[in-house]
């Protein structure tokens, strides 16, 4: 067996002298180790807020892209469909990278705890507003020490407080209203007494106003399926079938009846309108065929009007001319609308009681000219690799053009008639003789088949609707009040895909004049339904006006003030 012979001195001194380079060099090799975890803690912290700044500055950039993209929009003039959806997909990005930014923030900040030499990196946020002074504010004393925490003493004086305000919501209670009828017997004649059953919308139903606007509004005003809402309402403890719903909503449409017939008169009460429609598809035989929703809008804010604006819905199984002429068999005016040929009957000078007078749209005429013109939208084809038309600069000076009218119109946009009209006399006038000779000019020098020419001649044949306006200040230079009356249709179409019937189409025409129309007063429509919803049944008929949104306005904005 060998003997194993240690490498170790026997001397003690030796070997103390022997430990403490061992040492030495273990620290040297644990400061090594420090310093390389620091220096990695260093380089993961500057990474973190590189990345941080770089988030930052993405949705900063894309803040300001959405910001030019609106304030083109608006410098420029109206814009197609297809403009609005890239703004609503810019809005959808910007969420996204502002969140990434937050969570970079916070990334940023918890890694630079480990790296004492590197700041955290901070960015640059908006002033935060004060909450509302309406919402219900719930006061939170966190308790007082009872003595000073530095030196134990129990003589503690108040200076003063900080007040955190935190933003929550409560989760959505229901609740069962038992309203509780007595029975009473005479004594004297037997007949027995007992006061009347209390009001509800839908005979023999049990749904309260309250819940019956909610689901209304969510229905017509936020575009959520009855399905759908049956799903949460389940989620939420309380089950109730899809047909219960719907019977709900055709019974609540049933009872707002009598406000959209006043609203309707409203409407057709104006000497100047807009009008317009688009598309609903609705359920037939095995497939849906394409129906219409048409709007007539009264709004007189342009021109300082003191009539309370209204939308008027109608339905349509099709896009048929007798439409619109049965919608204003009774209305003669002014008439904002597109090129239709179903609305030519109307501007008929033998037409009973009166032709209507036609303004064109300046809107329409502008995007056939700027979908020539995109340059934008050329160069984006080009970088896909995909064939984009022919920009022509003929189409880029008209845009030009008529940019220098919607100019002048902005400037002038709430002020009265004879003010309006006197500032188009002088500089809108002037703009249009030139416009009018520079389009006859170019149309001679194209073929009759060009597109150029098309959007010439669209405004050409037209050109005594499109000189309308300055011979009266009333008249508005775009069709928009209408569109954006509109827009609620295409976004719902996105989420209920269609209409069950010709009497579900109906139905949507009544909640979205009601909706709409009080979107426009500036007031929120499920608080204006569920108060009409409580009080309809009650109110004298001859005073029904009471509850149009302009008036509830007024009505409430006294309450508020007593």
């Amino acid at each position: 067996m060998d003997t194993v012979v240690s490498s170790l001195p026997n001397d003690i001194e030796a070997l103390k002298a022997l430990l403490l380079v061992a040492n030495s060099q273990a620290e040297a090799v644990t400061r090594q180790a420090d310093a390389a975890i620091q220096r990695a803690a260093e380089a993961e912290a500057k990474l973190a807020n590189a990345q941080a700044q770089a988030t930052a500055t993405e949705a900063l950039i894309a803040h300001f892209k959405l910001q030019i993209a609106k304030l083109r929009r608006e410098q420029y003039g109206p814009s197609a469909e297809r403009t609005r959806r890239l703004l609503d997909q810019m809005e959808l990005q910007l969420e996204d990278l502002e969140a990434d930014a937050t969570e970079g923030d916070l990334t940023a900040a918890e890694t630079t705890e480990k790296a004492s030499t590197v700041a955290a990196f901070a960015r640059k946020r908006p002033a935060k507003k004060p909450f509302p002074d309406h919402l219900q504010r719930e006061r939170v004393v966190i308790p007082a020490p009872c003595s000073c925490p530095a030196c134990g003493g129990e003589r503690l004086s108040k200076l003063g407080e900080d007040v955190t305000e935190t933003l929550d919501v409560i989760p959505r209670s229901w609740k069962v209203i038992q309203t509780v009828r007595e029975k009473f017997s005479c004594r004297d004649c037997e007949k027995i007494t007992q006061p009347p059953a209390p009001f509800h919308v839908v005979p023999r139903g049990r749904a309260g106003p309250s819940f019956l606007a909610m689901l209304l509004f969510e229905k017509y005003g936020q575009h959520q399926p009855l399905n759908r809402q049956a799903e949460r309402f389940a989620r939420e403890g309380v089950p109730l079938s899809t047909s219960t719903l719907a019977d709900q909503v055709g019974a609540a449409a049933f009872a707002l009846m009598p406000l959209y017939r006043l609203i309707e008169a409203h409407v057709l009460a104006a000497q100047r309108l807009h009008g317009d429609d688009t598309t609903v598809p609705v359920m037939a035989k095995g497939k849906t065929d394409t129906a219409r929703l048409w709007v007539y809008v009264r709004d007189d804010r342009p021109f300082a009007g003191d009539d309370p604006p209204a939308a008027l819905f109608h339905y349509s199984r099709d896009r048929r001319g007798e439409h619109p002429r049965a919608h204003l068999a009774s209305w003669s005016g002014l008439l904002q609308a597109d090129a239709y040929g179903g609305y030519n009957e109307l501007y008929a000078a033998d037409r009973q009681p009166a032709p209507v007078v036609e303004a064109g749209c300046f809107a329409h005429a502008r995007r056939k000219f700027f979908e020539l013109a995109d340059v934008a939208s050329a160069a984006r084809k080009k970088s896909r690799g995909e064939r984009s038309g022919q920009i022509y600069p003929i189409a880029l000076e008209a845009v030009q053009r008529l940019d220098a009218l919607f100019e002048i119109e902005r400037a002038i946009s709430g002020k009265s008639p004879s003010e309006r009209l006197a500032v188009r006399q002088d500089l809108s006038a002037p703009l249009m003789a030139e416009l009018h000779n520079w389009l006859t000019t170019q149309l001679a020098k194209l073929s009759r088949n060009h597109d150029l020419a098309k959007a010439i001649n669209y405004m050409l044949r037209r050109w005594d609707s499109f000189t309308r306006f300055l011979d009266d200040g009333r008249v508005c230079m775009t069709n928009n009040a209408a569109e954006r009356a509109l827009r609620c249709v295409p976004l719902g179409r996105k989420a209920w895909l269609f209409c069950g019937s010709d009497r579900g189409g109906q139905r949507a025409a009544v909640l979205y004049t009601l909706i709409q129309s009080a979107r426009f007063n500036d007031i929120d429509p499920q608080a204006w339904l569920a108060d009409v919803l409580a009080r309809i049944a009650d109110h004298p008929a001859q005073r029904l006006h009471e509850l149009l949104p302009w008036h509830w306005k007024k009505t409430a904005q006294h309450e508020m003030a007593a």
